[in-house]
């Protein structure tokens, strides 16, 4: 499973990993200027972007996948940010390699176990044959019917591709991550506690992570440090991305 991704800038390495149906596109911005103190390298993980389809999908193997890439990279150890998904993945790479993690920030998402939160999201893709659409405002005219907030939208859409002969396809394996979401909702568990620094970054319009989740996250992550960006949802780095920079550098920096 060799990763696509891409870096930037020189320095200590800092990895990135996306959300789910996301892709290393969604944090260039933010990588190019974490990028003048770090080599940053954004990373598409398995079924998501330019990187390997697979019917299998789940921590343990998207956890492998990243030590593959440091591997080839010959990379020793690193910074590490997650986000959402890409945040449980980081989370379950700590705790299987801690040796080669340095300092870890997850966002806005905690290692327990997530309600079906994207019934609405697959049925607005699943109602897309992309290979018979013919533009991606006809794409996004299906989607209106589950989807009402264009942005939301607009982040979909970046998924639809056009293969050699013009027609529209996903870039992502729609059907593997429709089949493996139970595993991609699934709780964060280890027999030992991660014990090196870890920032949990919310967004304070999110619900992701509760006051009450603190306890239970510092039991596996036993040096967990807590920050909320207040004018932020889910998507904390694209919603408020100074203030997200602002926090994420602080803590990589002390």
């Amino acid at each position: 499973m060799l990763l696509n991704y891409k870096e930037f800038g020189n320095g200590q390495p800092l990895f990135i990993l996306h959300g789910l149906l996301g892709s290393l596109d969604n944090w260039q911005s933010i990588a190019r200027e974490l990028a003048r103190h770090y080599k940053v390298f954004t990373v598409d993980q398995r079924n998501h972007g330019k990187s390997p389809h697979s019917d299998e999908m789940n921590y343990e193997l998207m956890s492998a996948d990243l030590r593959e890439l440091m591997d080839n990279l010959e990379i020793p150890s690193a910074h590490f940010i997650g986000h959402s998904m890409g945040g449980k993945t980081v989370m379950q790479f700590a705790l299987d390699h801690p040796e080669r993690v340095d300092k870890l920030a997850v966002i806005d998402i905690g290692p327990k176990a997530y309600g079906r939160g994207h019934d609405q999201i697959f049925k607005s893709l699943f109602a897309i044959e992309p290979a018979s659409v013919e533009s991606r405002n006809e794409a996004e005219e299906k989607m209106k019917v589950y989807i009402t907030d264009p942005s939301i939208r607009l982040f979909l859409l970046k998924n639809l591709t056009r293969d050699a002969e013009g027609h529209f396809r996903w870039k992502m394996n729609l059907e593997a991550i429709y089949k493996n979401y139970e595993a991609i909702v699934e709780e964060i568990e280890s027999a030992w506690p991660y014990t090196k620094p870890v920032l949990f970054l919310r967004g304070g319009r999110s619900d992701y992570i509760q006051p009450a989740d603190e306890a239970e996250i510092k039991d596996l992550f036993t040096n967990a440090q807590f920050a909320t960006i207040a004018n932020a949802g889910h998507w904390v780095h694209a919603e408020a991305p100074e203030a997200f920079l602002n926090k994420v550098t602080a803590f990589l920096r002390d």
